[in-house]
């Protein structure tokens, strides 16, 4: 009797992503060590990388290990339990990356099913200049890996000097008039004696 085969067992893999940080003076042939690096071990656990992206230097939340910026790259990929933890090992040895994090993104996706754009997995260098303000620097704020504005800090725009407080009318009728003051100060003295003068007798009548 003929035996029936065994219908395949669909192993069912996770969907990825993990965001590095580089040291911001690294060169692009190490940058591209540390990709490459990456990029083999999710192949070698039977992994699929479906996106890489340079998200160039950017400033950082806060300063690690001394430094104030960092060069961004992107990792979104397809495997199983073992492979975050064996690319996060691989990525602690480095020393030119300082700071990294993983998210799951989704569960139950068969791996033999995902496709993937060569153009989405290939790692490109950009310039030096600082980059604008975009999607992916929004998905790192999210992780906590990217700067946000600080809650009650200084508005950028320039601030012109302060205006001046008008004159409050009461507070100038409220000055004391020392002119007129004086004036009745010296009527009043000029009405006395002097000290020392004798007062005149009054004017007798002849009966």
């Amino acid at each position: 009797m003929a035996s029936t085969a065994a219908a395949p067992v669909t192993r069912w893999a996770r969907e990825y992503e993990t965001i590095y940080i580089l040291r911001p003076d690294i060169s692009n042939d190490a940058a591209e060590k540390v990709v490459e690096r990456a990029k083999d071990v999710i192949a070698r656990l039977d992994g699929t990388l479906t996106k890489l992206d340079n998200w160039g230097k950017r400033k950082l939340a806060y300063p690690i290990q001394k430094n104030t910026r960092g060069i961004f790259v992107y990792l979104k990929y397809v495997g199983f339990n073992d492979l975050v933890a064996e690319l996060e090992r691989n990525l602690r040895l480095l020393d030119e990356v300082v700071r990294f994090q993983t998210v799951l993104l989704n569960e139950d996706i068969d791996a033999a099913s995902v496709s993937v754009d060569p153009g989405e997995v290939e790692y490109l260098h950009v310039e030096e200049e600082e980059q604008a303000e975009d999607a992916e620097l929004e998905r790192a704020r999210s992780l906590g890996m990217a700067p946000r504005a600080p809650r009650g800090a200084p508005s950028d725009a320039p601030q012109g000097p302060p205006a001046e407080e008008p004159a409050r009318p009461e507070a100038a009728a409220a000055a004391p008039k020392e002119a007129p003051a004086a004036e009745e100060s010296s009527e009043k003295t000029s009405a006395e004696p002097a000290e020392g003068a004798e007062s005149p007798e009054p004017k007798r009548e002849e009966g």
